[in-house]
């Protein structure tokens, strides 16, 4: 079997309310998707995860120009070969990035393609799964206006609640003031429910503000404490470990083996959060895993694509092995965007919903799912 083509999609759609994050306006969703397209029949689909702010063209173009001319007549079934190669040839421009999210978006289709070879889902070519249900988590909590939102705040938190979901993250980093009032609103809301509630900053803070606000936060008894830091201040994250008490995760803005050597190697987090679209691809994530499991630190991967993103994520969660066994080990959970996001949503024939409190992995070949092409073209730039 051999690759024959490389398609690329990039989708928009503007939102009819934006948002913020800590670092800046989310004014439109969009994602870059990569379809490859094989002599047997057999297609595959990825994504490069767009982040919140950054234009989908740019790994778009890497994929075209870079990599794909790497690709063609290729044995789709070299997956490890196939990313050693898309990395050492473009590793003197690389190494971060868009240009790794572009090898992860066909790192994924080539899982997605193996699995269909062997019809099977690719958590059986990973090792096979350690569960085959995962719980989520809902991340929410962005702003319409900045500041000064924790009413409705504390409200979001009820209708997460009264959707399904016990566990919640809620984004911070709006001005240390404006994030404790927030989390008071939000944790009155909440009192006496089984309610866990996570937060994630978006390294909006120096070390000072984000120990400030750790240490403000400590009564939530908080899952973890994500992104306090920049990515870069790798010992900002270190000296947050150890002076604070909740957990402290990261690694969405990091990439490949070799930066989540230096990042776990440090001791900088309890929970690493490789995001399949951007780390290197479900093959990159396989040796993070193993890293990770070296230092006993548990892997949560960070999702924020679309539901080819989610779905990928889903199969890498069921071949994640628990950090610290125990007959109770706490267990990885599937990061759940709630905010509007129709390439989640409408972008597959079933979409992922949760159930009850849980999402059911995909059994079928590959990822699992099937792209509504309607829906592609629809969005498609």
């Amino acid at each position: 079997m051999k690759i024959t083509d490389l398609k690329i999609h990039v989708l928009k759609s503007p939102l009819a309310e934006p948002f913020a994050f800590s670092q800046g306006w989310v004014k439109q969703r969009s994602a870059t998707l990569v379809e490859i397209l094989t002599d047997g029949g057999i297609t595959g689909w990825g994504e490069a995860f767009a982040q919140g702010l950054e234009p989908p063209e740019i790994a778009a173009a890497v994929i075209d120009k870079a990599l794909k001319p790497l690709l063609i007549g290729a044995d789709p079934l070299d997956m490890e070969v196939l990313w050693h190669r898309m990395y050492h040839m473009t590793r003197d421009y690389g190494r971060k990035g868009s240009v790794v999210s572009g090898i992860s978006a066909v790192d994924i289709a080539l899982w997605d393609i193996a699995g269909k070879f062997h019809e099977l889902p690719v958590y059986r070519l990973l090792g096979g799964a350690f569960r085959t249900r995962v719980q989520p988590y809902a991340t929410g909590f962005y702003r319409i206006k900045g500041q000064g939102e924790a009413k409705r705040l504390g409200e979001e938190a009820i209708r997460h609640f009264e959707a399904g979901f016990s566990l919640m993250k809620v984004k911070l980093g709006y001005g240390v003031d404006d994030d404790i009032a927030c989390m008071q609103e939000i944790g009155r809301a909440v009192q006496g429910k089984p309610i866990t509630l996570m937060v994630d900053t978006n390294h909006a803070y120096g070390r000072a503000e984000a120990l400030k606000l750790g240490r403000a936060l400590d009564e939530y008894d908080l899952r973890w404490y994500e992104e306090p830091v920049v990515p870069e201040d790798v010992q900002g994250y270190v000296e947050m470990r150890h002076k604070l008490s909740m957990p402290i995760a990261g690694g969405e803005n990091e990439h490949t083996l070799y930066g989540f050597r230096e990042f776990i190697g440090a001791g900088a987090v309890d929970v690493a959060q490789p995001d399949l679209g951007s780390c290197g691809g479900l093959s990159a994530g396989r040796h993070i895993i193993a890293l990770a499991q070296s230092h006993g630190v548990q892997i949560n991967p960070h999702v924020w694509g679309s539901a080819i993103a989610q779905a990928a994520s889903l199969q890498f969660i069921a071949a994640v092995p628990v950090a610290h066994h125990s007959l109770f080990a706490q267990e990885p959970v599937l990061e759940y965007d709630r905010s509007s996001h129709p390439f989640r949503q409408h972008l597959i024939t079933r979409p992922i919903q949760q159930v009850g409190g849980w999402v059911e992995i995909p059994s079928g070949p590959g990822l699992g799912v099937e792209v509504d092409r309607a829906v592609l073209e629809k969005f498609r730039v």
